[in-house]
């Protein structure tokens, strides 16, 4: 049986910059590997978001694996909860928690300087101790991302700190959005408890606060053995990631380096899934990235970002399995530049080893341009995976 890579660089795909003459950081950078794949394979664009839904790395990684997220998406945080181990009972709500710096009112950063992991853990591991209790618990997960548990509690809707950067936070503390907040309701309690965590975290490192959101209950999710007939592992960082993979029946091996940011391990991921394709179906890496360039408003770490996910994940992959390997690379979302957060439209993708009559055609090189010339557009993830699998069987 032909063994497969699902590549997602996660947030890679953007708009036009007239500082790079129009193109996109991913038809600006170097990416060899990816053009030799678009050269000899399908490409064309993939609305990963379902109408309706917010545009985010839970549903839209979903949606890339085959699944219906309308059917199948609780919410963000139980999803990283299955990462971390945590159990949640029918009546319990998970939430993230980010580690937050807000200064003058405003959202100034969603990753509280991208705080190391060790110092982050200290900042749960104080939460914990003066606020958790039976009801209340903290969990520590991967640098500025977090996990918070409220037992026997209540969905509150909430915005993604990402979605309001440099705007003031009023407006938007948990219920506020959606007008469910006021005196005595399960809004308030939530928006008490940030508060009192943010003092807590005051103490602990000046400047960095607690910021709540990603609310949602415990999900049910077929295994992908189930679905498509074939094994499969996750070589990830981000427990978002990670926790999908083991709802879905991955393996989820640890990767030293791996951290989910820009100072990630490129080459181990890539060593990783080389050894995770020796005994499983399809390896499915995501590689964070250029998401957290694109959040951080930063063109040239964006580029910089997807070259090297060219030259130090999939080069290294193609080298070692050549011929035997049937790809698939796309970006799970949009995350342009100009916002700094997610957005809906279509990304590009290319599957590499076609086969006659497979459509779509092929492209000069791997981009949004060029995979809107093509023709060829999938109106979802399903379909996608529907066609990677057709294309390499």
């Amino acid at each position: 049986m032909r063994k497969r890579l699902l590549l997602v660089p996660d947030g890679m795909a953007d708009e036009p910059q007239a500082v790079l003459g129009g193109r996109t950081p991913l038809e600006a950078a170097r990416t060899p590997a990816m053009d030799a794949l678009a050269r000899g394979g399908v490409t064309g664009l993939a609305q990963t978001i379902p109408e309706g839904m917010a545009p985010g790395s839970d549903v839209a990684n979903l949606a890339v694996l085959g699944y219906d997220p309308v059917a199948c998406f609780t919410g963000r945080s139980p999803l990283e909860a299955a990462s971390l181990g945590v159990e949640l009972g029918p009546d319990d709500v998970a939430y993230r928690l980010n580690l937050v710096t807000v200064a003058g009112g405003l959202m100034k950063d969603h990753t509280a300087g991208h705080i190391g992991d060790e110092e982050a853990r200290r900042c749960i591991e104080a939460l914990q101790a003066e606020l958790g209790s039976a009801v209340y618990e903290f969990y520590p997960g991967v640098s500025y991302r977090h996990l918070f548990v409220w037992r026997g509690g209540c969905v509150v809707p909430c915005t993604p700190p990402h979605d309001i950067l440099d705007r003031p936070v009023a407006g938007h503390l948990p219920g506020e959005v959606a007008g469910v907040a006021g005196e005595g309701t399960p809004a308030a309690e939530l928006t008490s408890l940030q508060d009192h965590a943010s003092a807590v975290l005051e103490r602990v490192r000046p400047g960095t606060g607690a910021w709540l959101w990603g609310e949602g209950t415990a999900p049910r999710i077929s295994s992908f053995r189930e679905r498509h007939g074939l094994s499969g592992a996750v070589i990830g960082a981000v427990d978002l990631v990670r926790g999908i993979g083991r709802l879905a029946g991955f393996d989820v091996p640890e990767v030293p380096g791996a951290t989910g940011g820009l100072d990630t391990d490129y080459r181990a991921k890539a060593a990783a899934a080389i050894e995770a394709l020796e005994d499983h179906d399809l390896v499915w890496v995501h590689v964070e990235s250029p998401d957290e360039a694109a959040h951080m408003g930063d063109l040239r770490e964006k580029v910089r970002a997807v070259e090297r996910v060219d030259a130090e994940v999939l080069a290294p992959i193609l080298a070692a399995w050549g011929a035997e390997l049937g790809v698939l690379v796309v970006p799970d979302h949009q995350t342009p530049l100009r916002t700094r957060t997610h957005a809906s439209g279509p990304v590009p993708f290319v599957i590499g080893e076609p086969r006659p009559g497979a459509g779509g055609g092929g492209a000069m090189a791997f981009g949004e341009t060029q995979a809107a010339m093509t023709g060829l557009t999938l109106e979802s993830g399903a379909a996608l995976m529907g066609l990677f699998l057709e294309v390499t069987g």
